[in-house]
C-alpha cells in the first residue's frame, strides 16, 4: 500500500490534478513507521539505511527513533547524541538542539525512554512540542519513525499516526508468526489500517515469496485484507561488516545486493511523498490524539 498511500497523498495535495495545495494548507511529510513483531529482524537497521537512500535521492528525511527504552538507531550511524527526545518533551531544549545529521545526510532525532511520556503532558508543554515537530514536518520530506518491537500501546498509537505502516520480518518461523499477530493486533486497533510486509534477511526470492504468500493467506483468509509486498533485502554479509563498522551498508558498501534492495525500496517512497493538510501538529498531533482518546477510554 506505499505507493497507493502516496498517490492518495498527492491527491489530497491537489498536485495529481495540477491544481497548487491551498496557501493555508501547510505542507506536511509523509510519516512512514517501521515495525516488527519482534525484535532482532533487522528493523532499526533498514531505517536507517531507507533514510541514507532517501537522503542520497535528496529527499529531506527525518528518523525519529521511537524505539522507546531501547533506542539504538545512533548506534548503527556511528552517532554519540549527548541529548535525545527526551529532553525536548522536558522543556529543557529544542528540538534543533537534539537532532543530529546522519551519514548521507538524513536527520535523526535520537530517542529514549521518556518518550514514553508524551500524551501524559501538561497542555503548554504539549503544544511547545508539538509546534517544533509542525515545523519539523513542514520542512521534510520524508519522516521515518522506528517503532519498538512487540504490540506496545505507544507503538499501535505510532502505527495509527502514520501515513504508511511497512511491518518487517525475516523467514524464521517465530518472526513469521510475531508479524502476523502484530499485524492483527494493529487491525483490531487500528481498524481499515493496511500494513506493506518488507522480508528481510532472505536466502533467495523464492523463499520470500513463499513467506509473502503465507502471510497474505491467512490475512486474507481471517482479517479479510490482502497483504502487500513492500519488498525483499537479502541476506547479505555486507550487513553484517556494515553494522561492526557502525555504518549503514548503503554507504560501506553501495553496490551489494542489500543496498540495491534498500535503494529500489527508496525509489517507492522517493516521489512525491510530501503532502498538504491542514491538521495540526500532523504525524505527532494524531499521535497525541490516539493516545488521548485510549486514556479516555480506559
Amino acid at each position: 500500500m506505499i505507493h497507493d498511500q502516496a498517490t492518495m497523498l498527492r491527491e489530497l495535495a491537489g498536485t495529481v490534478s495540477g491544481d497548487a495545495p491551498s496557501p493555508s494548507s501547510p505542507r506536511l511529510s509523509m510519516a512512514v513507521a517501521i515495525a516488527s513483531g519482534k525484535g532482532g529482524v533487522g528493523k532499526t537497521n533498514i531505517t536507517v539505511n531507507l533514510a541514507t537512500a532517501l537522503a542520497q535521492q535528496g529527499r529531506r528525511t527525518v528518523v525519529l527513533d521511537a524505539d522507546l527504552g531501547t533506542a539504538n538507531a545512533d548506534v548503527l550511524c556511528g552517532l554519540d547524541p549527548r541529548l535525545t527526545l527526551e529532553s525536548v518533551l522536558r522543556g529543557t531544549h529544542e528540538l534543533k538542539d537534539v537532532m543530529m545529521t546522519g551519514p548521507g545526510g538524513f536527520e535523526l532525532i535520537p530517542g529514549s525512554s521518556g518518550a514514553a511520556d508524551l500524551a501524559g503532558l501538561s497542555t503548554e508543554r504539549r503544544d511547545a512540542v508539538l509546534s517544533q515537530l509542525a515545523m519539523l514536518e513542514s520542512e521534510a520530506d520524508v519522516l521515518l519513525i522506528d517503532l519498538a518491537a512487540g504490540i506496545g500501546a505507544d507503538v499501535m498509537g505510532f502505527a495509527a499516526a502514520a501515513d504508511a505502516l511497512v511491518v518487517v520480518a525475516n523467514p524464521e518461523p517465530t518472526s513469521i508468526t510475531d508479524a502476523y499477530a502484530f499485524i492483527k493486533t494493529t487491525r483490531r486497533h487500528v481498524p481499515g489500517r493496511t500494513p506493506d510486509l518488507l522480508i528481510n534477511s532472505a536466502d533467495s526470492d523464492e523463499e520470500a515469496r513463499e513467506v509473502h504468500l503465507r502471510m497474505d493467506r491467512a490475512c486474507r483468509q481471517f482479517l479479510d485484507f490482502g497483504l502487500p509486498l513492500a519488498g525483499v533485502i537479502p541476506r547479505d554479509e555486507a550487513v553484517r561488516r556494515a553494522v561492526r563498522a557502525r555504518l549503514p551498508f548503503v554507504i560501506s558498501e553501495p553496490n551489494s545486493a542489500a543496498s540495491r534492495s534498500i535503494h529500489r525500496l527508496a525509489a517507492r517512497l522517493g516521489g512525491d511523498s510530501a503532502c498538504g493538510s491542514q491538521e495540526r501538529g500532523g504525524f505527532l498531533g494524531r499521535f497525541v490524539q490516539w493516545m488521548s482518546s485510549r486514556r479516555a477510554k480506559a
